[in-house]
């Protein structure tokens, strides 16, 4: 399966260790692998507290594995999805653990 590759054309391993270093991001993932969501959705959905979805949902978009879909500066309904790398990302995580 393809993995994200950093520009010398090296897999980036250290993304994929960051995701399965947590279930909650894991979980997170996985959900949106389905499709876009709000974090309120992604806390039902995933039985995740909000404040810990809310974290690792900063942690993702940090690493560029998800990003948010809307302006920056929209405070309520602020919709995240996996990009392209991090669905890739997810997929490699997901079949190690």
């Amino acid at each position: 399966m393809a993995t994200e590759q950093r520009p010398d054309g090296e897999t980036d391993w250290d993304k994929v260790s960051f995701v399965i270093r947590s279930e909650y991001r894991l979980k997170i993932l996985d959900r949106l692998e389905d499709r876009p969501a709000i974090p309120s959705t992604i806390s039902e959905d995933t039985e995740i507290q909000r404040t810990h979805v809310s974290r690792a949902l900063s942690e993702l978009r940090e690493k560029e594995i998800i990003d948010l879909l809307v302006p920056d500066e929209r405070k309520k309904g602020r919709i995240y999805g996996l990009t392209e790398q991090g669905s890739e990302i997810f997929q490699e995580a997901d079949e190690m653990v």
